[in-house]
């Protein structure tokens, strides 16, 4: 990416963020790895717009990223969750280190597009938990004035999720307004504050990552192992007992 790519962006300010100034020595040191949802099917959807505009700007600090595409992923439980859609979702919530999500505003909440992805995702199958402990940022597109009915729904969910939602979020009043005919963002404040929520985003993602199993690492849960272990343990002691018998 070049600031060619980026014509809005004033380059003279906008830096971008390193291990180096975050005091972060010996670090993992590839591209942070995001993963980017959308929650509209239209082909003119802006929640997909408003996403393209986001990984344009993390590409722009060095993240790798991946939009997944949800247009043939079924209706939860409708099929096995070894349908390839789903998979493909899971595995990419698993290969993500952050998150983004962007969803339209539909009856005052996110769309059935947006939520039956999150749905998808299990908090846990078998030790592996596809969300916890990953970075996320929340964005929502509004046809008309400016709500925030959707971002803290969206929070909601990445608590339950387990996820590290970043303070910064971005919700674009009349969306339609706001892409030119070539789907590209124009500028404007709210332009700014979805750079600014990026930006917060690889940030604190570079701080997360690698310390995620540490810092969700939980007493109730090492509690719960140990006591597991404990009965194994005894239930070992009572079959070898048995045997001798």
């Amino acid at each position: 990416m070049t600031m060619q790519d980026l014509p809005h962006i004033d380059a003279g300010v906008l830096e971008t963020p390193s291990l180096e100034r975050l005091g972060l020595p010996g670090d993992a040191r590839h591209p942070p790895r995001i993963l980017i949802l959308y929650g509209s099917l239209r082909p003119q959807s802006f929640s997909r717009k408003l996403a393209l505009e986001a990984e344009r700007i993390l590409r722009w600090y060095g993240a790798e990223t991946r939009v997944f595409d949800p247009h043939e992923l079924p209706l939860l439980d409708s099929v096995p969750a070894s349908h390839p859609k789903v998979q493909e979702l899971r595995a990419l919530s698993l290969w993500s280190e952050g998150q983004v999500w962007v969803s339209p505003e539909r009856h005052g909440a996110v769309t059935g597009v947006f939520k039956n992805q999150i749905d998808w995702l299990p908090l846990e199958d078998g030790s592996v938990r596809p969300t916890q402990g990953r970075t996320l940022a929340v964005m929502q597109v509004c046809g008309g004035s400016q709500s925030f009915n959707v971002v803290n729904t969206l929070r909601l969910l990445g608590r339950w999720m387990r996820m590290v939602t970043i303070p910064n979020q971005s919700s674009v009043a009349k969306a339609w307004q706001e892409f030119d005919d070539t789907g590209r963002m124009k500028p404007s404040p709210f332009y700014d504050r979805v750079v600014d929520v990026m930006e917060e985003l690889f940030k604190f993602t570079l701080l997360v990552r690698g310390r995620s199993d540490y810092l969700v690492d939980r007493y109730s849960e090492r509690k719960g192992a140990a006591e597991a272990g404990a009965l194994t343990a005894s239930a070992r002691v009572v079959d070898v007992e048995k045997a001798s018998a």
